[in-house]
């Protein structure tokens, strides 16, 4: 399909294999982040879909369960193929909708195609893994373990990385020997409509994967939905208790993951060069519109002036700009509304007469929501800047004199999914490292996320681990069956 053809859809509901437009009250209307204008409306679906779609999921389910792993990871192989097709297409329309640079979607692109590959090799070795033996104590019993799916799975995407999200999602269920129905998101839903078009193409069986377009009339459906085993979300922390409370009526598993403060420690010792690419990277990669982001910099003091320097340089020449444009950097924000709330921040900050080192404000003249690369300096511990999730480019600084004080400040946060270390002593790196209470840290890089390894947070940043196997588990069930030793008995003999 080409770019206009993803675009500009005259259906978006995608059930038991099958297009359709689906029954919402309105059409969600699509903007152009870059210039505010608008690039298509297309049909949403309702309630009345949702139902439709969770009962299609649950009619799959026992044909698909029993399908061998191996078939099943053909198939995932397939999803990877189909977006490798659709490449440019798919890289096109994510740089208008969402507003990423190009090397941002690209990266986005691949980082879904090496994910539903990465699944399909867990998939293949399924079948083979299970009845593992166990041997009872005493020895008049012995076990066999499996694991099985749970069942249909309703899904519920973001905005800020669309295509990725759904694929971590999608590949691991599908891979298990679930169903599922997913939502995407209403500000950014055109992407991840490319996952059922390359479903028909590949001829997944109908029901197994099903897409609802939609916004609150459907987000509310997928949590009431019965046939739902397991609801996975992936957004805000304010979205996501609102969905732990649909569920929790009928105790329901449930994964979120949601936001973060995430701190970056600079060390003294240091690289340099690394720590400043470690720096910017986690606060400007896509426009900071990430639940990684690492927008909170604790650097020691005796570095500080020097480190600052180089990083507000940084900012100041950090460029901003439509995603199409060569040297652009840093696109826009992709929605109106996070636009405006990122704006009461910088109110906040000038309030409080906080530090603003660098940016902090809007770019005008384009129609679009760009704003600038933002620097507070020596932000205080209780402001707003320090505690809350911004989700833009605005990076808090302060520092530190002890390590141990580096971690308290780490640490200072309801959140816990991420953090960096910048650290020139591997062992004094191990012990920060060791120390900050978060999903996941990275030493001495920038943030790289493998398939392979483990994704989600502590404290308020979510509940369960996507990716590696750790993702594949969340969607299947330990069974345990116990079962009396067979004894052979010996002839007797005088």
């Amino acid at each position: 399909m080409s770019q206009v053809d993803l675009i500009h859809r005259r259906q978006s509901v995608f059930v038991n294999g099958e297009w359709g437009s689906g029954n919402g009250k309105a059409p969600l209307v699509v903007i152009d982040p870059s210039t505010g204008d608008i690039l298509t409306e297309i049909p949403t679906g309702g309630a009345g879909d949702v139902q439709a779609a969770a009962a299609a999921a649950a009619a799959a389910f026992p044909h698909w369960k029993t399908t061998p792993s191996a078939t099943r990871a053909t198939y995932l192989r397939g999803f990877a193929k189909g977006l490798k097709d659709r490449f440019m297409a798919l890289v096109n329309v994510q740089m208008q909708v969402n507003g990423k640079p190009r090397m941002e979607s690209e990266i986005d692109l691949g980082d879904a195609i090496a994910t539903f590959e990465y699944y399909a090799m867990l998939a293949d070795g399924l079948d083979s893994g299970q009845d593992t033996p166990v041997s009872h104590a005493g020895g008049a019993h012995s076990g066999r373990v499996r694991h099985e799916p749970i069942g249909p799975i309703g899904m519920i995407v973001p905005w800020n990385f669309p295509i990725v999200t759904s694929a971590w999602k999608i590949a691991p269920a599908l891979a298990s020997g679930c169903t599922a129905v997913m939502k995407t998101s209403e500000m950014t839903p055109l992407i991840e409509l490319a996952y059922a078009d390359i479903a028909m193409e590949i001829g997944l069986p109908a029901g197994v994967l099903n897409i609802v377009t939609g916004a609150t009339e459907v987000g509310i459906a997928m949590t009431s939905a019965p046939e739902f085993r397991k609801v996975s979300f992936t957004g805000s922390n304010m979205i996501g208790a609102l969905v732990m409370k649909a569920v929790s009526d009928r105790c329901l598993p449930i994964a979120l993951e949601l936001g973060g403060k995430s701190p970056i420690i600079v060390t003294e010792d240091a690289d340099f060069d690394t720590a400043l690419e470690s720096v910017m990277g986690g606060v400007l990669y896509n426009a900071g519109q990430m639940c990684s982001a690492t927008s909170r910099l604790i650097v020691h003091e005796n570095i500080e002036a020097r480190f600052m320097e180089a990083l507000i340089e940084r900012t100041k020449a950090h460029a901003v700009g439509s995603p199409f444009e060569v040297d652009t950097m840093m696109g826009p924000i992709t929605t109106r509304a996070q636009f405006e709330k990122i704006q009461t921040y910088f109110q906040s900050a000038r309030e409080a007469k906080l530090d603003c080192v660098a940016g902090g404000g809007v770019i005008g003249g384009t129609g679009g929501n760009f704003l600038q690369p933002t620097i507070y300096r020596n932000v205080p511990r209780d402001h707003l800047i320090w505690k809350e999730e911004v989700f833009g480019p605005v990076l808090a600084t302060t520092t530190f004199k002890t390590d141990k004080e580096a971690v308290q400040l780490a640490n200072d946060t309801h959140y816990g999914l991420v953090g960096s270390v910048m650290c020139g002593d591997p062992a004094r790196g191990k012990t920060l490292c060791d120390g900050i209470e978060a999903g996941q840290i990275w030493f001495n890089t920038p943030q790289i996320v493998y398939p392979d390894s483990a994704w989600g947070g502590f404290k308020s940043s979510g509940i369960g681990r996507e990716l590696g196997p750790w993702g594949l588990n969340g969607f299947q069930g330990v069974k345990h069956i116990t079962s009396p030793c067979h004894r052979v008995e010996m002839p007797f003999s005088a």
